[in-house]
């Protein structure tokens, strides 16, 4: 008689079966069994076994799995049955010695397990794999006389021929789970909001986590979608810290909190068309006005309005202890931003708050005199350098980078929609001019460095940052250390200062850039899209609207103007910045893209 094979054999003298739903008794009748792990003998007397483990298909978490535990039982101890033949694999692996052999149980604890599915068995070997004692083999299997082992037990034949070697004897299975372990708790990665939290409106709460997953997001409850997504929607800025909660289908749960930046308004424009406006002249009617009529017009869609300018102040109110301390909060016209923002934002205009940073007199001037002088561009000689611009601060001192990042927080807290930095960079000429304290590397990585960290620190606002560039630096870039292929990773948008009348003859091709600003504009911005392409930063270019061409001997302004915009937007680019250093511009030479 052949038994199933699921349960053929175990010890060396009883036969047993494996029952789902019934035992077997010593008669053969079948009784009920509400237990399906009762393992049952067919031999006299009736002798039976307990197998207890996990339910069938169970998927286990962290703490289940620790738990875990299979366990062999003797139900009848005094019956003299021993279990020295059991076997527990785990995944085909015999793993028996760990396990804990006592007289009537053995029982097997893994403790960990690695993620994913498993197979646990506990199986009987054969009576032969299980007796070690040598047996007589009348046909000659035993040892002969002198000593040699026949070729039963692997001796050579007549011939000189080795045997195969014997199959490994086929364990019985008994009982077999098959189990999902899942120990790793579920990632909570948010979506949404992305930046800052527009205050008095509806926030919508989403991310992902594992599919199926439980995702209790403040008082609130939902349940991960087939691909990880969820969502919800809370009907104001959370106060504090909002907890999340995420607990997969195995029970493994994480716990985090997410806070987010709340700003009074926020506006986004497709296309930027600025004008620059310093502190004095936003605070001046008969400046601001005009802006604010040209913005009614549909000439301008942003508002580039300084926050730190060239002479090291800082506009808005502010509480930097840097700016403090050294004055730079002594502006000669303060403004108040969050009411330039109000006004701005209620015309559906976004605010480029513009950060020069390292041009600063006022920083260089205090750390000089207060014996902070790592903090400043020196001389080879070790002097405090000013040149032309009357102190720099040093680009490669960790302060120094915090305090403008720190101005740029800040603003973006306030409500500005774009930070644009301006003199990134080092003062021109040769670099063994200078002492640039603490810097490891060269000027132009210190400076990418930078960028990189006022990216991260500026994200959590969703706002866009921008830089103001050598018009030269996308293909020299270690004139003024702006390496514009490094810096537009970091960068939403660059822009290079490509004023005509600042270019000598035949730069670019242009014979004439001055009489030609089309061409020159045109020439220079080929270059710049060839610098930019594949990068994150696309090019917004700085153009020229003031009287210093006209003193030059261009005849007009307007005309002036419009030929460096018409250059732009036959590039391919349909958004620039105007300067004028008297926030004057030319409405008429304010030509817009076809279309608009």
């Amino acid at each position: 008689m052949t038994l199933p094979r699921s349960a053929r054999y175990i010890g060396s003298a009883f036969t047993l079966l494996v029952l789902a739903s019934a035992c077997t008794s010593g008669s053969g009748d079948a009784q009920a069994d509400e237990d399906p792990n009762r393992i049952t003998s067919t031999a006299e007397p009736e002798r039976s076994l307990t197998v207890s483990g996990p339910d069938d298909d169970a998927l286990l978490n962290a703490d289940q799995t620790e738990a875990l535990s299979i366990v062999v039982a003797i139900d009848n101890p005094d019956d003299g049955f021993d279990l020295d033949d059991l076997r527990v694999l785990l995944d085909g692996d015999d793993v028996t010695s760990a396990a804990e052999l006592q007289t009537d149980r053995l029982s097997w604890t893994p403790g960990e397990l690695p993620d994913g599915e498993r197979t646990i068995t506990v199986a009987s070997a054969p009576e032969s794999a299980v007796d070690t004692e040598p047996a007589d083999d009348q046909d000659g299997g035993a040892a002969d006389d002198d000593g040699a082992a026949d070729s039963a037990n692997g001796a050579a034949d007549d011939d000189g021929e080795q045997p195969e070697p014997a199959a490994e004897p086929e364990l019985e299975i008994l009982r077999e789970w098959q189990v999902t372990i899942d120990t790793t708790p579920p990632e909570i990665t948010l979506t949404s909001p992305d930046g800052a939290i527009v205050a008095n409106q509806d926030v919508i709460i989403a991310g992902s986590t594992e599919p199926g997953a439980t995702v209790q997001v403040g008082e609130l409850e939902t349940t991960a979608d087939a691909e990880g997504n969820f969502e919800v929607a809370l009907d104001a800025v959370p106060e504090g810290a909002l907890q999340l909660v995420a607990t997969d289908l195995a029970g493994n749960e994480t716990a985090d909190e997410a806070s987010f930046m709340v700003v009074p308004s926020r506006v986004v424009a497709d296309e930027i068309r600025a004008v620059h406006v310093s502190f004095c002249a936003w605070a001046t009617p008969s400046l601001r006005e005009p802006i604010l009529q040209q913005i009614e017009d549909g000439l301008v869609t942003a508002v580039q309005l300084d926050i730190k300018d060239e002479t090291g102040r800082v506009g808005p109110e502010t509480e930097m202890d840097l700016a403090l301390r050294s004055g730079a909060d002594q502006a000669d016209c303060n403004i108040d931003l969050p009411a330039a923002i109000e006004t701005l934002h209620a015309l559906d205009v976004p605010v480029i708050g513009r950060i020069v940073a390292f041009a600063d007199p006022v920083l260089a001037r205090w750390a000089w005199d207060n014996g902070e002088r790592d903090m400043v561009i020196q001389t080879a000689g070790g002097e405090m350098f000013t040149g032309s611009y009357a102190g720099f601060s040093n680009f490669a001192n960790d302060d120094v980078a915090d305090y403008n990042i720190g101005v740029a927080e800040e603003a973006a807290a306030a409500g500005v929609d774009h930070i644009l930095w301006d003199y990134l960079r080092k003062p021109d000429g040769q670099e063994s001019q200078f002492d640039f304290v603490g810097l490891e590397g060269t000027p132009s990585e210190a400076i990418a460095e930078f960028t990189r960290k006022a990216d991260e620190r500026l994200a959590p606002y969703g706002i866009q940052h921008g830089a103001s560039l050598y018009g030269v630096s996308a293909d020299r870039p270690t004139e003024v250390a702006q390496d514009v292929a490094v810096l537009a990773d970091h960068l939403d948008y660059v822009a290079p200062m490509i004023y005509p009348s600042h270019w000598a003859a035949g730069e670019y091709g242009v014979s004439n850039p001055l009489q030609q600003p089309a061409d020159m504009v045109l020439a220079t911005l080929e270059v710049w899209n060839e610098a930019t392409d594949g990068k994150r930063a696309r090019v917004v270019p700085w153009l020229e609207d003031s009287n210093y061409p006209i003193s030059l001997g261009y005849p007009d302004r307007t005309s002036y103007l419009s030929e460096q915009i018409r250059g732009t937007y036959e590039r391919g680019i349909n958004e620039w910045l105007l300067w004028d250093s008297s926030v004057r511009y030319t409405e008429a030479g304010m030509i817009q893209p076809s279309g608009d």
